[in-house]
């Protein structure tokens, strides 16, 4: 069973905490701070993997963790970083974020880091001043950012056939490939994509076998978004209509049908180049079918051509191949480099804009200040606020931030009530 879909929960590894360390050696009076600083936390890095073809093995496991940093020790001893973890993803898949970013890994080797590990804090020998020379606070390491990933893969596929339920795709890609899809004589026989490499004299073309398609599908119904999606990646599309339907039905209503859902899905499909294969041809008398491929051809004029087929037989399936290798158009070949020695350097300047106020107060009315913004929770998840000390760096940098300005703007006095990232505390700027 082809695994096209998953939602993956990642989180990538913590900071490590600087060290808070002063050097005590033998005859070495007034050794001074040594803390070494916190690695960096492991990153989450999702890579295209050309040995995959599904996401099978995300449905047995859906967390992934990466590793936290190691913390910093004495004697100025630094933390190593964390390794990062590798997630492994077939060619053709697109990734969401939790964030609503996006991602398409097509080629091998293809690297996306989808979750950052958190900084590293730094030890107190950082905080070492000529005024300042036994600091008694190091900073804690950053947790590294989480969330879910939703993955979805969309074949590589150069040719995608497209049809009603039991139009005989699959009859066809059996014929002119290697392929072994399931057939029987009954619609939706094929319930996940099929792909079949089909031999040229100069090239080699990937054929998808899409599973049958019904009004509505582009809302949903019947297979619906699960296998339109497939049709996205491919480069020219195989309509496959049966000559003579076993329902009875009208095949030009037929081919409107899903022409209709291929619009509705994605207009970029609408503006791929088509063949037309009427199927079949076995189950009806040749001068029949060649009447209906006249008027298929008058019908949609010289842009899209139309072949006869029968997988039975092999009726046409030869000209129709040679047509596939001849239509599918290549890809288009790598621009060349620009060495940057070819190009002349040009005088510059550059604009560093001051920071801006990214932080938001509000006051409850119990009486309580709330300071929302990243840098401001980033402060106070660095610090333990039970130091002293660490507690008047924070009230430093909240000053130097404009947050205490902001704070007595909305009416703050020493000793007032403060939260901010979920700490609550008494706040005494001197």
């Amino acid at each position: 069973m082809l695994y096209d879909k998953a939602r993956i929960w990642v989180q990538a590894g913590g900071g490590g905490d600087g060290c808070l360390s002063f050097r005590r050696e033998a005859h070495v009076p007034h050794g001074g701070p040594d803390g070494g600083d916190g690695g960096h936390g492991g990153d989450v890095v999702v890579i295209c993997d050309d040995a995959l073809r599904d996401l099978q093995s995300f449905k047995r496991r859906a967390h992934y963790k990466a590793r936290r940093a190691p913390h910093g020790e004495g004697a100025q001893r630094h933390g190593a970083a964390g390794p990062p973890l590798e997630i492994r993803v077939p060619p053709g898949t697109h990734l969401t974020s939790w964030d609503g970013s996006t991602h398409d890994l097509l080629i091998a080797g293809q690297r996306v880091v989808v979750a950052r590990g958190g900084a590293g804090g730094r030890g107190n020998k950082r905080f070492a001043t000529s005024t300042r020379q036994a600091p008694r606070l190091a900073e804690k390491g950053l947790p590294g950012e989480e969330g879910w990933i939703d993955l979805r893969l969309k074949l590589l596929a150069d040719v995608g056939l497209v049809g009603l339920p039991n139009a005989g795709k699959s009859s066809l890609l059996a014929r002119m490939t290697r392929a072994a899809p399931k057939v029987a004589a009954y619609p939706f026989t094929t319930l996940e994509p099929v792909l079949g490499t089909l031999e040229g004299a100069e090239r080699q073309l990937v054929i998808a076998d899409i599973p049958g398609l019904i009004e509505g599908a582009s809302k949903g119904a019947g297979l619906g978004h699960d296998f339109l999606a497939h049709v996205e990646r491919t480069r020219l599309l195989v309509h496959v209509l049966d000559l003579a339907p076993v329902d009875g039905s009208d095949p030009l209503e037929n081919h409107a049908t899903i022409e209709a859902e291929l619009r509705a899905h994605d207009r970029r499909l609408a503006q791929l180049p088509r063949l037309l294969a009427l199927s079949k041809a076995d189950l009806v008398a040749p001068e029949e079918a060649e009447r209906v491929a006249a008027q298929w051809r008058e019908r949609l004029g010289d842009e899209v051509a139309v072949f006869v087929t029968s997988a039975a037989t092999g009726q046409g399936l030869e000209e129709l191949s040679l047509q596939l290798a001849r239509q599918v158009p290549l890809l288009p070949a790598p621009e060349d480099a620009i060495s940057l020695d070819d190009v002349p350097a040009a005088e510059h300047r550059v604009f560093r804009p001051a920071a801006g106020r990214n932080f938001s107060v509000e006051r409850d009315d119990d009486g309580v200040f709330r300071v929302a913004g990243d840098g401001v929770e980033r402060l106070l998840l660095r610090h333990d606020l039970d130091n002293d000390e660490a507690l008047a760096h924070v009230e430093n940098r909240l000053r130097r931030m404009g947050v205490i300005s902001a704070l007595e703007a909305q009416g703050f006095e020493p000793g007032d009530d403060v939260e901010i990232a979920g700490v609550m505390f008494e706040l005494h700027p001197g």
